[in-house]
């Protein structure tokens, strides 16, 4: 398939080196004339022409218009439209656009940033877009807004299990989602051992996750790149903006430092659980047989700075610092354990002329945990670290109409830090350490097209180059990437595309869940790099005059060098942990189908995959293929969202999913140790993952209640999460069962352990 694909990019850019059209660029950025926020997505247009285009996550849009006067027309959802008289006359033109938003608020809750019209004749596929306006709306744990979870009632999007804020994408492992935050990389997305997500939904602009068709800039990871855009600064006035909650508060500001020339931004939110458990504790403070609350707490920052530095040059520095929190002392015994990512970074765009662009990013990131544990005399350290430091460079010119090219190159130096152990005494009788570091420095260089060869057929063809050095050994490969897109009649595409990928650094799990002390771990002399090849095709059609979009995908995923660890493999405090590894296979394959719609008092989407996911290792279940932990074989969501009046909403999400597939053992076998003393048992297995836990399914409903302030916005928002009380299972675990009368052991029995019955919440948001 690589040798196939690779001929047919090659042919594509001999194809399109065909001489262009003649026409004069008219180009610009379309925000919100309220406070400056880019829009993406907003369609700009000359009907009369039948030309158009969308605007990218800067809010950019260009056209390529002939001589003469025209009608320049531009649309978002929730802003009046604004039509333009403008004049070509032989030389390019920059048009910025201000759009107001509607007199009634409301009206920007909606389901998706683009109109239905502009998915179904975007070049892509297999891509979800939200914006936090529609993650606000929906149900959620606690009350917290999470727009992962929004993402995860997408089809082809599942979840760890219940209550995670992990991504399964398509069958892919948490490790194999690029995370990005402001072009920077977020290792571990998550709070709360995995229950919340590190973004603030009111420091983000746009999130969009790709799941296949993936474009030629995009790589070191496998199953989905996850991209997420934080909010610039209000241009014309300082704004305040927040909510309170049940556990935890948050508070965003900004606005001009320099107007019409420099913004900022900050946001934090913080939990407070820890200050009702903490008085809990020193209530019962010397009280026998009372076991103190651990503590546990979780913040995060987020700030950034926009600098017009002239027409054509901005610059950016953005930043994310969070935390999370756990500790318990008692006497003779004290534990913490605390994680985090830090983030930082300098982007410079500059416009060399209306056709071409330049965007540099210079970023620092990093995610660790530690653990701090002593007993009386003695202590021990565990940690973990990984980070990275990146220069990337991206070129975008737009050729003409039909062809806009994109190419770049990247170097990324990463230092992990694994497992690095100290082990002391007071006295400095006692000492130990072990652990091992090491270095790797990862690159790309990428290039590709999107060509419009006709008005009903388009293609986006590109070929990345990326390599990886550690431990004396050098990786590269080609990675062609291919999509297209075929119009068979205005309301009716097709779409179809390949992807090869290749992942470098692994994240290492001695479980099914994603936990803070995973262990990221580079490719080494032994340990090979990881690499998929996708192969996606849809169909989408447009109906009910616009209103609903239907579409169905099927894919198939190969995935080959995956990594799995030996029984009783040891993650932790190993200097030989390559010795732990084996190395297998997988595949996975489905079918999608989502339904959304947009306009009128109800919308909302209906998602639906049918999927199987396995992996196969010569050395696990005597080399026969099993169904990993998070294979899915049904997984259904649907979300509604209905408008009453102008400041009453009701929200509802359901969705349903087949249980975590699983190992139990079938039977135990005894042995007498010591005679006199009860028998031991040993578990005995048969295949991997052959049971499965029963199905989840939980109903959320919600209530948006606006309320009239004498300045700004406010709502309250009242929600209940599992509304019917389901105790879907999280795991399952053995007692034993004895003989009352002979207290001996004589069977074990199943017991299904369920997190969150029935949660009622309510938040107070506010915006002045």
């Amino acid at each position: 398939m690589p040798a196939y694909a690779f001929r047919l990019i090659i042919l594509l850019f001999i194809v399109s080196s065909t001489s262009f059209a003649q026409g004069f660029r008219v180009s610009g950025f379309v925000r919100s004339a309220t406070d400056n926020q880019p829009l993406i997505g907003a369609t700009v247009a000359v009907r009369e022409l039948g030309t158009g285009t969308t605007t990218d996550a800067r809010g950019f849009y260009s056209l390529n218009l002939p001589p003469g006067t025209h009608q320049l027309q531009a649309t978002y959802i929730g802003f009046q439209p604004l039509t333009q008289t403008i004049q070509v006359n032989g030389s390019a033109q920059t048009i910025n656009i201000g759009l107001q938003p509607l007199d009634n608020q409301l009206q920007e809750v909606v389901v998706e940033a683009n109109s239905l019209q502009q998915k179904l004749t975007d070049n892509r596929m297999s891509v979800e877009q939200l914006t936090t306006r529609e993650a606000k709306l929906l149900p959620a744990l606690f009350g917290e807004v999470d727009l992962i979870k929004t993402l995860q009632l997408k089809p082809g999007v599942q979840s760890g299990g219940e209550g995670s804020s992990g991504l399964y994408v398509r069958g892919g492992g948490p490790d194999q989602n690029l995370v990005l935050l402001d072009d920077a990389v977020i290792y571990n997305p998550s709070h709360l051992f995995g229950f919340f997500s590190v973004f603030n939904p009111d420091a983000v602009r746009s999130v969009e996750l790709y799941k296949g068709g993936f474009p030629a800039q995009f790589g070191g990871r496998l199953s989905s790149v996850l991209e997420v855009q934080q909010n610039e600064g209000n241009n014309e006035k300082i704004g305040v903006n927040g909510g309170i909650g049940l556990i935890s508060s948050r508070l965003t500001i900004d606005g001009p430092i320099v107007k019409d020339k420099a913004t900022f931004l900050v946001s934090g939110r913080r939990t407070y659980v820890d200050t009702f458990t903490r008085l809990i504790n020193k209530l019962n403070e010397g009280k026998k047989d009372y076991n103190p609350i651990p503590d546990y707490y979780f913040y995060d920052f987020n700030a950034r700075v926009n600098y017009k530095l002239s027409a054509k040059d901005e610059l950016t520095l953005s930043g994310y610092y969070g935390r999370d929190f756990f500790t318990f002392n008692d006497a003779g015994f004290s534990f913490s354990f605390d994680w985090g990512n830090t983030m930082g970074a300098l982007n410079w765009r500059h416009s060399f002329n209306t056709r071409l662009f330049v965007n540099t990013t210079l970023a620092a990131t990093g995610y660790e945990y530690k653990i701090n544990n002593k007993i009386d005399v003695f202590s021990f350290n565990l940690r973990s670290a990984v980070q990275d430091f990146t220069l990337k460079t991206d070129f975008e010119w737009l050729a003409h109409d039909k062809h806009t090219i994109q190419f770049g190159a990247s170097g990324i130096k990463h230092n992990f830090t694994v497992g690095r152990l100290n082990f002391d005494s007071d006295d400095d009788r006692q000492n130990f350490s072990a652990g091992n570091d090491y270095t790797a420095n990862e690159f790309g260089a990428y290039i590709s097209d999107d060509y419009s060869l006709t008005t009903q057929l388009a293609v986006n063809y590109g070929l990345r180059l990326s390599g990886f050095n550690s431990d004396g050994k050098t990786y590269a490969a080609l990675e062609p990437r291919v999509a297209t897109r075929y119009t068979i009649t205005p309301n009716t595409t097709v779409k179809a595309s390949y992807a090869g990928m290749m992942q470098y650094i692994h994240l290492l799990a001695n479980s099914g869940a994603s936990l803070p002390t995973d262990i990221w771990f580079p490719s080494t002399t032994r340990v090979r790099p990881q690499r998929s090849q996708q192969v996606a095709a849809g169909v989408s059609h447009l109906f009910g005059n616009g209103k609903y979009l239907i579409t169905n995908e099927v894919y198939y995923k190969w995935m080959h060098r995956q990594i799995d660890f030996r029984d009783g493999a040891n993650l932790f405090v190993n200097d030989s942990l390559e010795n732990e590894f084996l190395f297998g296979k997988g595949e996975s394959y489905g079918n999608e189908i989502y339904l959304e719609k947009i306009k009128g008092r109800t919308t909302g989407w209906l998602g639906y995959t049918l999927s199987w996911t396995y992996r196969q290792f010569d050395e696990i279940n005597d080399g026969r293929r099993f169904p990993t932990r998070y294979d899915r074989r049904h997984d259904l969501s649907l979300v509604v969202l209905h408008k009453v009046n102008e400041r009453l909403h009701l929200t509802g999400a359901f969705v349903y999913g087949t249980g975590n597939a699983f190992s139990l053992p079938v039977a135990r076998f005894a042995f007498q140790d010591v005679e006199g003393k009860e028998p031991g048992f040993v578990p005995i297995y048969t295949d991997r993952n052959s049971f499965r836990l029963d199905a989840s399914h939980r109903l959320g409903l919600g209530v948006v209640w606006k309320l009239k302030p004498k300045r700004g916005e406010a709502d309250l928002t009242f929600s209940a999460y599992n509304a019917y009380n389901r105790r879907n299972p999280y795991f399952v675990y053995f007692e034993q069962v004895k003989d009352e009368a002979e207290e001996e052991t004589i069977g074990f029995r199943a017991k299904q352990v369920s997190l969150f019955p029935v949660i009622p919440s309510v938040t107070y948001n506010f915006k002045f």
